[in-house]
């Protein structure tokens, strides 16, 4: 891999099966990603977004192809290797949040660390850091049903930066939000690339994929020149 480069995709082909057909969901992608990139991913439906965000997520795993993520091979792994890079080198950020309503804004934000068995102090004080980080540092011991939709989007930024993650994957990341909180939100994320964060985010909206450094336009399966 090249230095600085954190994602290397060759040729990577993905399929499923449709009843008696088959859809060729990824067709020979080839990506690469760069630290410090805010990369958007656009097309429509059915394009292949979707199924390149699991892969890139280690959610789910190519049929064909080579995927290198910070040169570690990770095409070849099983499941427990998988689970264990997506809790160390990557973050998440989705459109309808994915926190536990019954935790505390503090205890949703530990969990990557929990889930890494990190001792209880130090996965506190990162929460807290990471917190302050998206400006809600004053809210730690709220429930999420007590914030709004872009304070509950706050939180869940804070949790995927918790673990100091290679890359952070946020899909739809403004979906679910009107459209001066989504301001907010993607003003986050590019304050946050500034200070060196690399995001991918998967979006159809041409505002927030504005918002980028690159853009690559998906369509059946492969990136449009």
């Amino acid at each position: 891999m090249d230095n600085g480069e954190i994602i290397q995709l060759t040729e990577i082909t993905k399929t499923y099966r449709v009843g008696e057909s088959e859809v060729h969901a990824l067709d020979g992608l080839s990506l690469s990603i760069r630290e410090g990139d805010l990369l958007a991913i656009m097309g429509p439906s059915g394009s292949g977004k979707s199924t390149l965000m699991n892969i890139l997520g280690c959610l789910d795993v190519s049929d064909s192809g080579q995927y290198l993520l910070r040169g570690t091979e990770v095409s070849e792994m099983d499941e427990d290797e998988l689970s264990e890079i997506r809790n160390r080198e990557i973050g998440f950020v989705f459109q309808m949040f994915n926190l536990l309503p019954r935790m505390s804004v503090l205890r949703n934000v530990e969990l990557p660390l929990a889930y890494a068995g990190a001792p209880w102090r130090k996965r506190r004080q990162a929460a807290r850091d990471a917190l302050e980080q998206v400006g809600l540092g004053h809210r730690t011991q709220h429930k999420p049903t007590e914030l709004s939709g872009g304070e509950r989007q706050r939180v869940a930024i804070a949790r995927a930066l918790v673990n100091r993650p290679a890359i952070v994957l946020a899909d739809e990341p403004t979906g679910n939000l009107d459209s001066k909180t989504g301001e907010e939100i993607m003003k986050l994320l590019v304050e946050l690339n500034k200070q060196g964060r690399t995001l991918v985010i998967v979006t159809h909206d041409e505002y927030v994929a504005g918002h980028a450094n690159r853009i690559i336009r998906l369509k059946d399966g492969r990136i449009q020149d």
